[in-house]
């Protein structure tokens, strides 16, 4: 539900009744993981999308349904026809996985909206935040909602006694540090015992940064693919000429410095993470080899350097003279980029833009035409691997 607050928080505001139907589990392969949302006002106006299209018209109606009715209610979609007396013809997911939808009516005056404001408030205002909802368990607990805050404080409940809101908290406490969105279980007291409660933790982050070091037609071009993947985008170049707000209009921030003092200036203000990504396209020894130096070294999750082949072996040698050793320069993606023969500014921003996606996802790279590998990758979870950006 997170990944639509923002037009949620609006309709919070304007006083609208609107039901909201999330993905809370998935089944081989499927179109949207959980967290996805489809919500419907009580005008019939619909915001997000569940499946990309294969059964949002049955989800509206449910929608629609829950409106009326006041109810939550969890629905199951699989393949067409798979279910006996149901023909071909039947509401499905055509690409064969399974998709558990939860459809929660949002009604003013209703116990819980306060909880549901106040958490897309929160993403609205761009604070890191988790909601874990009931999406399974005790009759009357379906679609109740925690809020959760970095600091372990929480609003909202789940039971009448604490020690479920408690455990609640907890779990989505350490999902929300992860940066992950997930499901966890636990007993009505707040025990892992008998009659669990499944918890969807939806987490939501500050946007990932991207650092684009070189102020060059190449970065205009890397910003905007940046932007669109849901990164707040800064570009940096020592050069004042060159790195001006009106050469870059779409960047959210020009920094003029050194790059690898900005760099460190960045790391000693805690503002670089797990999933910051570094794209160095100065192709100048005086600016790489101290700036990848200090890279190479740092938690984040992707480092890549422009520049040919030779370049690469070049700076690959003033490296090991700098004392950077194999392992860490194992984790350059030089020359950077996916081989899609890209020439132009914009094809070759999307060939960065699509090694950073597979990397995050343990992509391939390859085309799927022809290949027996999954098309959704699952890669093992961690603190570095984040499942969605504040829409990433």
């Amino acid at each position: 539900m997170l990944d639509i607050a923002e037009e949620l928080h609006r309709w919070c505001g304007e006083g609208r009744a609107f039901a909201v139907a999330t993905v809370v589990a998935v089944e081989g392969s499927a179109p949207r993981q959980p967290g996805a949302a489809l919500a419907v006002d009580a005008e019939g106006r619909a915001v997000g999308s569940v499946s990309g299209g294969c059964v949002e018209g049955a989800v509206y109606e449910l929608c629609r349904a829950a409106l009326e009715s006041g109810e939550s209610v969890r629905e199951r979609f699989g393949r067409p026809g798979d279910h006996p007396g149901e023909d071909d013809f039947a509401t499905g997911l055509t690409c064969g996985g399974v998709l558990d939808v939860l459809v929660v009516p949002v009604l003013p005056g209703a116990p819980g909206r306060a909880v549901l404001a106040e958490a897309l408030a929160a993403v609205a205002a761009g604070e890191p935040v988790a909601l874990a909802r009931v999406v399974a368990g005790p009759d009357g607990l379906l679609g109740r909602a925690l809020l959760v805050r970095a600091d372990g404080t929480y609003a909202g409940a789940l039971a009448e006694s604490g020690g479920l809101d408690r455990a609640a908290a907890a779990e989505a406490a350490a999902l929300l540090a992860a940066g992950r969105t997930g499901t966890v279980t636990a007993g009505p007291d707040g025990m892992r015992c008998e009659d669990p409660v499944t918890l969807l933790v939806e987490s939501c982050l500050p946007p990932p940064r991207m650092i684009v070091f070189g102020a060059v037609d190449f970065a205009a071009a890397l910003v905007r693919a940046g932007k669109f993947l849901g990164y707040h985008v800064t570009v940096c170049d020592a050069r004042p000429v060159f790195a001006t707000a009106g050469r870059f209009p779409e960047a959210d921030e020009v920094a003029v410095g050194w790059p690898h003092r900005y760099l460190d200036a960045q790391q000693a203000a805690g503002a670089l993470d797990a999933r910051t990504v570094l794209c160095v396209l100065t192709h100048d020894p005086k600016f790489d080899v101290p700036l990848l130096e200090r890279a190479l070294r740092l938690p984040v999750a992707y480092v890549g350097a422009m520049g040919s082949r030779r370049t690469h072996e070049d700076r690959l040698g003033r490296l090991r003279e700098a004392g950077v050793g194999e392992r860490a320069l194992a984790r350059l993606r030089s020359p950077i980029g996916l081989d899609l023969g890209a020439r132009t500014p914009e094809e070759t921003a999307l060939s960065i833009a699509a090694e950073i996606v597979a990397l995050r996802h343990g992509g391939t790279g390859a085309p799927l035409t022809g290949a027996h590998t999954p098309i959704h990758h699952e890669r093992p979870q961690g603190p570095g691997s984040v499942a969605r950006y504040p829409v990433a």
